[in-house]
């Protein structure tokens, strides 16, 4: 398969590693997001001898062994009897100092982890070598805590890489680019349940219906991606019992930190918070607070940031006891079928436009230029009652608020004059109003009203 997306990132490696400078890279990001494949793209377009190794879990020593066998692969030197990494890194620096060479670490946390004061190595070697060589130094990870520790004042590697990539999950419309055969509402449906990582979208068959893709990559036992969501957690998560009860408590709709409490059998508020705060860390939760309150404490959220993980305590985790003894058809049509079809995909139609507005808004074809995105948060005096609108912008003139309804009928003027209304009644003061709708209108924009069709999020 052709390489898909990431034009920017593979825009800015490739300007660093074809540089005659010396140069050092960061690139980081959870486990499956691509950090690998864009790396090995870059290198793969440049012409330029590359040392590319995957650390492991390993004594210094084995790490360095197989290192200096891909150098002599790579270059077609005798084997090398180096066995510190300082040594054969500072080989590869003076190898460089005549032509360009690139030398790249993946899962960099490893052979740090067995190696005392490599961060220091590396300071050292990079600030020696720095105006000899024409070494590019390039060190990913997948554990994002260890790796921005890199990027903090106090570690010996600040203010020493060139270029720092934080890999973040592709958007819907990028990663439906793994998918074309689908129709608009197939892909907003598979994003719904593999979100933006390559690794799973690339499983995804669009010559088969979205149901069989369920059911073949996550949903019947032994699927290829049954067991992924608990993998990445155990991985970072010693745990994992606490994390399984707050994710299943966030799958269910349950947001504010207190509603979590309770509904997650989570032994005390401490480790909640200390729970919460990893998986943040791991980029699968998120915190949001509504944009017109964002230091409110008391109004944020907790979302699941990742769809295959939000997908799975929703339906496979939940009800794996049921799963296993099964047909999967029978299986998915009983507890995932009406659910996913009513909630959980129109729920994610929500992100994908929020997605879309973004791309718009940075390509510059929103004007007045959005200046914020997310929820508002409103009280209605009248009816005693608040709560959120999901998606609302804010730029120079003030707030606009969207209304997304991904459902099989067509959006009437009666239902968008009823919407207008009630958000209205609530207070907020829009000068705009935009529908996105799965199914079309029946209705005509007017200068305070825009309509957009599903089809519309996918000719960006």
């Amino acid at each position: 398969m052709d390489f898909i997306g990431r034009a920017q990132e593979l825009s800015k490696l490739k300007r660093l590693i074809s540089s005659d400078d010396m140069s050092m890279a960061l690139i980081y990001g959870r486990r499956r997001v691509g950090k690998s494949e864009l790396v090995k793209q870059a290198l793969k377009e440049s012409d330029i001898p590359a040392i590319y190794y995957e650390c492991k879990q390993v004594a210094e020593e084995s790490n360095v062994k197989g290192i200096c066998e891909i150098i002599s692969e790579v270059l077609g030197f005798p084997k090398l009897g180096f066995t510190t990494i300082e040594d054969v890194t500072k080989y590869l620096f003076e190898q460089a100092k005549d032509k360009k060479m690139i030398f790249v670490l993946d899962e960099y946390p490893y052979i740090r982890e067995n190696t005392k004061g490599l961060d220091s190595i590396f300071q050292s070697l990079v600030d020696k070598y720095k105006d000899s060589s024409k070494l590019t130094l390039i060190l990913l990870g997948s554990y994002v805590d260890v790796m921005k520790s890199l990027l903090e004042k106090s570690n010996p590697l600040y203010g020493r890489a060139d270029l720092v990539i934080d890999l973040q999950q592709m958007d819907y419309y990028d990663s439906s680019l793994f998918y074309p055969a689908f129709s608009e509402e197939d892909k907003v449906r598979i994003y719904s349940v593999f979100g933006g990582i390559p690794y799973y979208n690339r499983l995804v068959d669009d010559s088969k219906s979205v149901k069989e893709n369920i059911i073949e990559l996550i949903a019947s036992p032994g699927a290829r991606l049954e067991n992924e969501v608990s993998m990445h957690l155990n991985s970072e998560i010693s745990k994992i019992v606490n994390a399984n009860e707050v994710f299943e408590a966030l799958s269910q709709g349950n947001t504010k930190y207190k509603d979590i409490l309770s509904k997650s059998h989570v032994s005390s508020g401490p480790t909640l918070i200390d729970v919460l705060d990893k998986l943040i860390k791991m980029e699968v939760v998120e915190k949001k607070a509504p944009i017109n309150d964002e230091d409110n404490k008391k109004k944020a959220g907790y979302y699941i940031s990742d769809n295959l993980s939000l997908f799975y305590y929703r339906y496979i985790f939940r009800y794996s006891s049921q799963m296993k003894i099964m047909d999967p058809n029978v299986f998915y049509d009983k507890y995932i079928d009406k659910d996913f079809e009513e909630q959980h995909v129109p729920k994610k139609f929500e992100e994908v436009c929020r997605q879309y507005l973004i791309r718009q808004n940075k390509a510059g074809k929103i004007d007045p230029v959005i200046e914020k995105i997310g929820k508002y948060y409103y009280d209605d005096p009248k009816n005693k009652t608040n709560g959120e609108f999901d998606v609302v912008t804010l730029d120079e003139k003030g707030y606009v608020f969207y209304e997304v309804k991904f459902r099989k009928k067509s959006i009437s003027k009666s239902m968008i004059d009823e919407e207008i209304e009630q958000v209205k009644l609530t207070g907020l003061d829009c000068y705009k109003y935009v529908f996105f709708a799965r199914s079309g209108f029946r209705a005509e924009e007017t200068d305070d009203i825009k309509l957009i069709k599903l089809k519309e999020l996918y000719k960006v």
